[in-house]
């Protein structure tokens, strides 16, 4: 599967609100050794941001960082939507003062 369609898939299953697959769908690509980057992780950030589920977009920024996954400034706008929505806006405004 090569990284745009798996980018497809990931972003597709964000626009649907189905976090659960999208989780599942880049676990995954992860345990199959297949190249996951930050188009992955921001498809999978906005399905948190998308369901208010804030710790996961957390995480999952988190685990980008021990991947060597660089972050960019939809990464960090799907985060910070995924907070406010989920009713974080402290952590919000910590991701803001970290860009």
């Amino acid at each position: 599967l090569d990284p745009r369609t798996s980018t497809q898939i990931l972003s597709g299953l964000a626009k649907e609100r189905a976090l659960r697959a999208a989780l599942l769908a880049l676990s995954w690509h992860v345990r199959n050794t297949c190249e996951v980057n930050c188009y992955h992780y921001n498809a999978v950030i906005d399905a948190c941001a998308r369901t208010g589920t804030w710790t996961q977009a957390l995480e999952l920024v988190s685990v980008m960082a021990l991947r060597s996954v660089e972050p960019g400034t939809v990464t960090f706008n799907a985060a910070i939507s995924a907070y406010a929505k989920g009713g974080a806006w402290e952590k919000a405004l910590q991701l803001v003062d970290m860009m």
